[in-house]
């Protein structure tokens, strides 16, 4: 049994504003709560009968789980130069993920900082009409592998969007969302407690949970906060403009489609403050 383990921050106990994440006192703060809380589904899915655990680090700069204090069965890929983003070494001999310490898209509800893989340009993204979340969109990348989403974890708000797409899932509420940017929290230790016991029960049932799919081409539809990041990435001659701030472009498969999208985003990111502002030579 070889689980694959997507991590995040803003979903994780005891996170309520983006000063926290910012702020470096803070930030060091929660980057030991992060890896605590990545530490209780490692355990759990040992318990449920994992004999292999990879965790992928997903927020920001994508290196923020502290490797010496990460429970040493598991392997972790860290830093931010990915082909797959959130989900890189994600492949078919896997056969469960999980992703703990996620939050809600941007505009779905009051989820705690809630965002869609790159709050400073991405408004709302949609996968053949359907308007997906973080979650969601690694869920579908994770079926085309034929691997199963069998567990999340975050704020009620994020755990009640998820589970309208994923019914199946384990869920851990790790606190009540109020606000965007405020939430009642519930004490670390007894989040990972709770972890630990519903990730064990989700990789022993794991292989009674059917993959999300989509059976044909995938069209990703992305809109952007400024019309300056859609421009930029109609460089790209398989991605066409519908209005001044979003694109489409159509994949023949959804692997194919997320790498598409991630390029689009860097390029989007990149164009925020103008392409090569900052280059004088």
């Amino acid at each position: 049994m070889k689980v694959f383990i997507s991590a995040d921050i803003e979903g994780i106990s005891g996170v309520a504003t983006n000063q926290q994440l910012k702020t470096p006192s803070e930030y060091q703060r929660f980057r030991k709560l992060m890896t605590a809380e990545v530490n209780a589904v490692v355990e759990g899915a040992f318990n449920g009968r994992a004999t292999e655990v990879v965790v992928a680090d997903g927020h920001g700069n994508m290196s923020n789980i502290l490797i010496e204090d990460l429970d040493p069965r598991a392997r972790l890929i860290s830093g931010s130069n990915r082909v797959m983003c959130q989900l890189e070494g994600l492949d078919e001999s896997f056969d469960a993920i999980m992703f703990v310490g996620h939050h809600g898209r941007e505009g779905g509800s009051d989820a705690v900082i809630s965002h869609t893989l790159a709050g400073i340009c991405v408004n709302e993204m949609k996968i053949n009409g359907k308007v997906v979340g973080e979650t969601e969109m690694n869920a579908f990348v994770a079926g085309s592998f034929g691997v199963p989403a069998v567990f999340i974890s975050g704020d009620d708000a994020y755990v009640k969007e998820v589970k309208e797409t994923l019914p199946q899932v384990e869920a851990v509420v790790v606190k009540r969302a109020v606000d965007r940017f405020a939430a009642e929290l519930i004490h670390p230790t007894v989040v990972a407690e709770q972890i630990r016991e519903k990730a064990e029960i989700a990789v022993k049932k794991a292989k009674t949970i059917k993959p999300l799919t989509i059976d044909g081409p995938v069209t990703f539809e992305i809109q952007f906060k400024g019309p300056q990041q859609a421009k930029m990435t109609t460089t790209l001659p398989t991605v066409e403009a519908v209005d001044p701030k979003t694109i489409r472009f159509t994949c023949d498969d959804m692997v194919t489609a997320y790498k598409h999208m991630w390029g689009c985003v860097i390029i989007a990111i990149t164009a925020t403050n103008g392409v090569l502002g900052n280059v004088n030579a």
